[in-house]
């Protein structure tokens, strides 16, 4: 997505940035791991293909996608690629309602897992989302394997379960912004979301 070509997002554990070329390289080796493939529904691509995706996502008004950097990793390393722990992704994919979109999130560095890495990195995104995309439904597919997951997204994060699917073995849930207290923590937080503008290496 073009509008975040330039957004560098800061929490108190991540910072995310916008998925560049430099990045590429480090999110295929992580894509070599099974277990990845295997949560995330993907299958291995080749380096030139990982960096066609890459172009095609920066382009593409349908996905939202920022890297997770790890923000206590900063002062320790140089490279901001030795900083990466993953990323985070929305979908449009909903043509009857724009302001819907899938939330997706993936710590692909095991030790940077059970950190609440992940929980800070979907919630700024869904803050930048409300604030910036005017998005007001939030939805997310998990495999029904994925405890911690679905843990944090109906525990943590509040989303509903909406329905389960036996033939793909995941829950789907939802989040609605819509003033109610349930998310509130998301809207609070968008209006004091701190945004920098990114400087690519």
């Amino acid at each position: 997505m073009k509008c975040n070509a330039d957004v560098r997002i800061v929490g108190d554990k991540v910072v995310l940035v916008p998925y560049k070329r430099n990045h590429v390289q480090r999110y295929h080796e992580w894509m070599q791991d099974p277990y990845l493939q295997a949560a995330t529904a993907s299958e291995p691509l080749s380096i030139e293909e990982e960096y066609s995706m890459q172009k095609s996502w920066a382009e593409d008004e349908d996905k939202c996608t920022f890297i997770v950097l790890e923000r206590q990793s900063e002062a320790d390393h140089k490279r901001e690629i030795d900083t990466m722990v993953g990323d985070v992704n929305l979908f449009y994919n909903d043509v009857n309602d724009q302001q819907a979109a899938e939330v997706e999130v993936m710590i692909a560095e095991q030790k940077a897992r059970g950190n609440g890495l992940g929980l800070e990195a979907v919630v700024l995104m869904m803050a930048y989302a409300y604030s910036r995309l005017e998005t007001r439904k939030f939805s997310a597919k998990i495999g029904d394997d994925n405890h911690a997951s679905l843990n944090m997204f109906r525990n943590k994060l509040g989303f509903s379960v909406v329905s389960r699917s036996d033939v793909f073995r995941e829950t789907t849930l939802e989040l609605l912004l819509d003033g109610e207290e349930k998310g509130k923590f998301i809207t609070d937080m968008a209006s004091k979301l701190c945004m920098e503008k990114y400087c690519e290496e």
